[in-house]
């Protein structure tokens, strides 16, 4: 990482409860830096709305914690209600169906896996909690890219050229577009080894109390699993698992 960034970072670890306001001087004092160098940084993070500025003079500013970190606690808040809220029932989907389950949510752009629980059987689909993958990939990113206006998914989709993971042949982004469309209208995505070779994936979404789509609930296994009778087995259950979740995150709409 950048160390200008990572110095910039650094500051905002001096605001407290007991400190909530801090000018440009004790700011330098504490980082042992000189002040047009504090002021540098800090003027990054301002301009960020990482930090505001409460008073400023020739002789020194003040300046306090900005609303762009409320925001984004509130993102970090949600994240950890919702992992909170539905491990208990991903574990009980497990038990259930004996395939790994995800738990799917959008970051800056990709996909992020924030929960998982594996199966029981000998051959296992190793995801790790924290891994990134393109939203185009896999049935949970797609479902949640599927959600998303049309405006935000063509801004997403704006590379130039868009490649599968494992043989990294081009996608098509108009059939991706319609994929999407089929998605969000048909309530669930499906993929075939779009993340692992031999491996299928389904997703049904999540809703929080504003009815948005917050989270994809997806069931991984090896595909010759995901057949006939026990395709709408795992389908079934999958889907009122991710209901039940929505319910418990407050949403009352008509699609549960």
């Amino acid at each position: 990482m950048n160390q200008s960034v990572i110095k910039a970072l650094k500051l905002l670890n001096y605001f407290t409860v007991e400190t909530p306001e801090l000018t440009l001087k004790q700011i330098a004092n504490k980082a042992d830096i000189p002040k047009p160098t504090a002021y540098r940084l800090l003027s990054a993070l301002e301009s960020s709305d990482f930090l505001y500025k409460t008073k400023e003079n020739e002789h020194d500013s003040r300046y306090r914690l900005g609303l762009k970190l409320l925001e984004l606690g509130q993102i970090v808040s949600d994240q950890l209600e919702i992992r909170t809220i539905a491990l208990p029932y991903m574990e009980e989907l497990a038990q259930e169906i004996n395939e790994a389950i995800h738990l799917v949510i959008s970051s800056q752009d990709e996909a992020t896996y924030i929960e998982k629980v594996d199966s029981s059987r000998a051959l296992r689909l190793y995801t790790r909690i924290g891994k990134s993958s393109p939203l185009y990939v896999g049935s949970g990113p797609k479902m949640l890219l599927a959600n998303m206006p049309r405006e935000r998914q063509e801004e997403i989709l704006s590379d130039s050229e868009l490649y599968r993971l494992g043989d990294h042949t081009p996608i098509d982004k108009q059939q991706l577009m319609k994929q999407l469309e089929t998605i969000y209208q048909d309530g669930y995505a499906y993929s075939i080894g779009e993340q692992d070779a031999d491996t299928t994936g389904i997703s049904y979404p999540i809703y929080d109390s504003r009815g948005q789509v917050i989270a994809a609930l997806a069931v991984s296994g090896l595909s010759s699993h995901f057949e006939g009778d026990n395709l709408k087995l795992l389908k079934n259950k999958t889907k009122q698992s991710a209901q039940t979740i929505s319910r418990q995150l407050g949403y009352r709409g008509s699609d549960l």
